[in-house]
């Protein structure tokens, strides 16, 4: 994958050269439009939705309000199953702790299952710097890997092209990476999936080692969570010798019977499936079963900065369903390319400047703006992350981040309102200048204001006055 996000531009930026490409435009409508109702449809079935929610929401919350004890406890227990737990305290410290693993097996190759947070820390680069080619086996992460493309969703990162774009990319790019596509290749999907079936068998076939992120890591069970659709992740979990899984330490939750609400949620909100077609549990190391060399790499890469912004951290509750993306009218028009990272989309909007911090890119001060506010995203969040709120918060942030520590004029009025109206003896005080105020501005207040209109006369008696003098209206104001 040649594409990179370093350097993107600020949103309304991308998101002008977006509106303009009338087949992106197309392929977005079409596809969120289908995925909505597919998702519509399987919530409809369940009548306590909200109230599963809510149990989400709880499980996740609770986590993070103990996240210190509760990953000290995961590495515990993966230990003592045979896993090997590193921490990573960034993207760089993450892609040399796979790296050398890699290399210590000497892997020229790694087969991925598809992961956002090693899309997040740039693994696939940053292994090719090593000389190891890490391959994407879902389908549609091998689409953008060929096409030398970025990921425009998180559900469906190829969601911007079209079966008939497809087709081309696999003729023109499988032989160079494998396998080639058969020379009667069409347009039809089982026929695309088929000729990506063989391409990638001989990779997972040959594979020594894998890499993996996790949906969900159980602190009570030391276990690992993957769900998908199409069993790539199975193979990848099952067939390699050595297992690598990145996962951002927000993955954690407590107990066992905490993925209960986790697994009804997430595929009714990101496919549209009342459960995934395959679900993956592993716990360390299983002698003569599945790969016998474990490693996970616990990430922070800005989560602790997150969890300590009060009102932002609800965002670290995400489940990377892509429901919200999925209901955003900015997204169904502009794409995920424009938000200039792997998290595009409403929770992208909020989880890149809280990962990352603000008054530093534009790019990433541009996000908190790509919103109408419309509220469709928290209404259909399966854990109830009030992104509206955190997207009117954060956007705060931003101005406050450029305001150098010189207040701007609107700024310092606001602040002296505040002082004026805290009391009302300094309130009284300033009733009193009232008309000295009123000759004031007509003389000297901006142009723009008095040169249409004409500031009235102070009034000869004050609301404040007035009550006090006639007791409140009851005595004769005569």
């Amino acid at each position: 994958m040649s594409g990179t996000f370093v350097g993107m531009p600020a949103f309304p930026t991308a998101a002008r050269e977006a509106l303009a490409d009338s087949q992106l435009r197309h392929n977005l409508a079409h596809a969120t439009s289908t995925i909505r109702a597919k998702r519509a449809k399987v919530v409809a079935e369940i009548p306590d939705w909200e109230e599963l929610r809510l149990a989400g929401a709880a499980v996740k919350e609770r986590a993070l309000l103990d996240l210190d004890s509760q990953l000290v406890r995961l590495e515990e227990t993966l230990t003592a199953n045979g896993a090997t737990v590193h921490w990573a305290r960034d993207a760089a410290e993450a892609n040399a702790i796979v790296a050398s693993i890699a290399k210590a097996h000497s892997a020229e190759e790694v087969v991925k299952v598809k992961s956002m947070v090693t899309q997040e820390i740039g693994l696939n680069e940053a292994l090719a710097e090593e000389g190891i080619a890490a391959w994407e086996t879902d389908l549609a992460e091998l689409i953008v890997q060929l096409g030398d493309d970025l990921p425009s969703h998180i559900l469906v990162p190829a969601i911007h092209r079209n079966r008939a774009e497809i087709r081309e990319i696999f003729r023109s790019k499988m032989a160079a990476a494998g396998r080639p596509a058969p020379e009667d290749l069409t347009d039809e999907p089982a026929v695309l999936a088929a000729a990506a079936r063989a391409h990638l068998r001989e990779k997972f076939l040959r594979a020594k080692v894998g890499v993996s992120g996790a949906n969900f890591a159980v602190a009570e069970t030391g276990t690992l969570v993957v769900v998908e659709s199409e069993g790539n992740g199975r193979m990848c979990l099952t067939l390699p010798e050595v297992l690598v899984s990145v996962v951002g330490i927000e993955k954690v939750v407590s107990r066992w019977e905490d993925l209960d609400p986790m697994l009804r949620l997430l595929p009714r909100s990101s496919t549209g499936e009342r459960m995934n077609p395959y679900t993956s549990v592993w716990s360390g190391v299983t002698p003569g079963d599945g790969p016998q060399e474990v490693h996970v790499v616990l990430l922070d890469n800005g989560r602790t900065r997150a969890l300590a912004d009060e009102v932002g951290r609800q965002a670290l509750r995400c489940i990377r369903c892509s429901a919200c993306l999925n209901v955003c009218p900015v997204y169904e028009r502009t794409g995920g390319h424009a938000y200039g990272s792997v998290y595009p989309g409403p929770i992208g909007a909020i989880l890149n400047p809280l990962l990352k911090g603000v008054g530093h890119d534009d790019q990433i001060d541009s996000l908190p703006y790509a919103s109408s506010l419309c509220g469709a995203c928290f209404e259909v969040c399966p854990v109830r992350i009030d992104i509206p709120s955190v997207l009117v918060d954060q956007r705060a942030q931003v101005v406050d981040a450029h305001r150098g520590g010189v207040p701007k004029p609107e700024a310092a009025a606001m602040k002296g309102a505040a002082y004026v109206l805290g009391r009302s003896r300094r309130l009284s005080a300033l009733e009193r200048l009232t008309g000295l105020g009123m000759r004031f501005g007509r003389r000297f207040g901006p142009t723009a204001w008095t040169g249409a209109r004409d500031l009235p006369d102070a009034p000869g008696e004050s609301f404040r006055a007035w009550w006090q003098r006639t007791n409140g209206g009851r005595k004769d104001d005569a």
